[in-house]
């Protein structure tokens, strides 16, 4: 009698969601929150699920995980054979991306989770050092994190790959705990320069440098999201500029090829002297004072003190949905003291890093 023989079918762990969270991902968004799953069997942290609606319809590949109120992460529309594969393919079309637009900095952000369809991973360039974050069950699991170290070096040839790690994030994950350190390499300091005229790695060329640390400093370690921004602010700057919560003197040191006189401030005395280190690499004089910016613009406001420039760059004031009325108050004293401060013809630099705060709430706040 001849031998049976057949293919082992692959069994992967499934999630049906609500008709709310259909929507959300016909319209591509690529997150569904947990009450909106309907359907789940004893699926293991950081698995790749397949997604249905309640009928059975397929909607796609996602990443779960069990303790986030985002249940799942999508990661394709379709079928997923080979989730490391995917990740290499993924993350080399982003670097290649980047590339097509990065022309003035050796400085840089990489990937940007689900904005590189990668959700869960951050990776920075800071020249011939990366860092990276990892966010997720998914990208926690070791073929995973092999995958990306591998590929990041195949492609862009570091002298040390460093994991920083929000031990906050890893206890919302229910991840175990882990410390901050070089994965790869051997390399974890270096100056960076932004907003020059070439990206040559190591080339001290036009533009202004930074010393980089990346066991030291916020989140990487720098705020690259800001470099763009630096640049457009010193096309506008002039005359006397002050630069309030200045960190490390990114717009500081910016400013400083344009303006007459510079100050920045901050209520952070490691902050303000690395700002000072930073000044000296790129030969400019800064005043830099240590002080509560909200205080230190009051007491300016009340003694007539005038700029051309200012800049407010504050950190987030609306960590929570329930802090945005608090946050509006907030943005709106900082904004009305520094508009004040400006003499005639005065340029105001203003951000906000709040997600729960959108541009029409600032801008109204503004206006």
């Amino acid at each position: 009698m001849p031998k049976k023989t057949g293919v082992a079918l692959r069994a992967e762990p499934t999630v049906k969601v609500s008709t709310r969270g259909v929507t959300r991902l016909e319209a591509r968004h690529p997150w569904v929150y947990r009450s909106d799953i309907v359907e789940e069997k004893q699926i293991a942290p950081g698995s790749v699920v397949r997604v249905f609606d309640q009928r059975g319809k397929f909607l796609g590949t996602a990443l779960y995980s069990s303790s986030s109120q985002i249940a799942i992460r999508m990661i394709s529309h379709g079928s997923v054979d080979d989730l490391a594969a995917l990740v290499a393919e993924r993350i080399r079309a982003a670097i290649a991306y980047r590339k097509t637009f990065v022309s003035n900095a050796n400085a840089y952000r990489v990937i940007f989770s689900e904005a590189d369809f990668l959700p869960g991973l951050i990776v920075d360039r800071y020249d011939d050092v990366l860092t990276l974050q990892i966010l997720t069950q998914a990208f926690d699991r070791a073929s995973v994190r092999e995958t990306v170290v591998q590929t990041l070096a195949e492609e862009l040839h570091p002298e040390g790959i460093v994991e920083r790690v929000d031990p906050r994030i890893r206890e919302l994950e229910q991840l175990p705990a882990r410390e901050s350190g070089l994965v790869q390499g051997e390399k974890s300091s270096t100056v960076i320069r932004m907003n020059g005229e070439t990206t040559t790695i190591g080339d001290d060329g036009a533009g202004v440098r930074f010393h980089y640390d990346a066991f030291e400093g916020q989140k990487t370690g720098a705020f690259l999201d800001q470099r763009e921004n630096y640049a457009a602010a010193a096309e506008y700057a002039h005359g006397e500029a002050l630069d309030t919560f200045c960190y490390q003197g990114g717009f500081a040191l910016h400013l400083a090829r344009k303006c007459e006189n510079v100050t920045g401030v901050d209520s952070s005395r490691p902050a303000l002297e690395m700002a000072e280190k930073n000044a000296l690499l790129n030969g400019r004089e800064v005043e830099w004072i240590e002080a509560n910016a909200f205080d230190l613009l009051r007491d300016y406001a009340a003694a007539n003190r005038r700029y051309d420039t200012i800049v407010l760059d504050p950190p987030a004031f609306a960590k929570t949905k329930r802090d945005l009325e608090k946050a509006l108050r907030g943005y709106k004293e900082l904004n009305l003291r520094a508009m004040k401060m400006l003499r005639p013809g005065g340029i105001l630099i203003t951000c906000s890093c709040s997600f729960h705060v959108g541009q029409e709430d600032f801008t109204k706040v503004l206006s």
